[in-house]
C-alpha cells in the first residue's frame, strides 16, 4: 500500500507543476481542484490503513466542502471578469 501512496503524490505533482507554469485562471483553479480531490483520497486510504474513522471523516469533508468552495470562488471570478 505505500507504493500506491507514492504513486499518488507523485500524481499530485502534475497539477502542482500545471498551476504554477500557466498563467490562466480558470487553468488554475482546474489544477487546485484537482489537488484538492487528489489529497483527500489520499487522506481516506490512510484512514483505511490505520482503522482510524476520524481521519476518513475529514477527508470526505474536504472532499465535499473543498471542491464546493472552490465552484463559488470560479463563479465569482467569472462575474467579477463580465
Amino acid at each position: 500500500m505505500n507504493w500506491v501512496l507514492m504513486a499518488m503524490i507523485l500524481a499530485l505533482l502534475i497539477p502542482i507543476y500545471e498551476a504554477w507554469q500557466d498563467e490562466n485562471i480558470w487553468q488554475k483553479m482546474l489544477a487546485f481542484a484537482s489537488i484538492a480531490t487528489k489529497s483527500s483520497i489520499m487522506i481516506l486510504i490512510i484512514s483505511v490503513l490505520r482503522d482510524d474513522w476520524m481521519i476518513g471523516v475529514v477527508g470526505v469533508l474536504i472532499l465535499s466542502v473543498g471542491n464546493a468552495a472552490l465552484m463559488l470562488l470560479a463563479h465569482v471570478l467569472r462575474r467579477v471578469n463580465e
